[in-house]
């Protein structure tokens, strides 16, 4: 349990029952997909951006004397 922390499950628990009051139970799928679809679509910008930056190198390449 490192990942999270001096975090305990008593505390995960309390911050989830905070997350449920403010947004209540109806929003969370919501929140919790546009969250999702804001993670895969960081990603995809993410890897797209280091394809096109890989294209760019090979462009500027001089061509080999095979």
């Amino acid at each position: 349990m490192f990942l999270l922390g001096p975090l305990g499950p008593g505390e995960l628990i309390l911050i989830v029952l905070i997350i449920v009051i403010i947004f209540g139970a109806r929003k969370l799928p919501e929140l919790g997909k546009s969250l999702g679809q804001g993670i895969k679509n960081f990603k995809k910008s993410i890897t797209s951006e280091e394809k096109n930056k890989e294209s760019l190198e090979d462009k500027n390449k001089p061509p080999s004397k095979d």
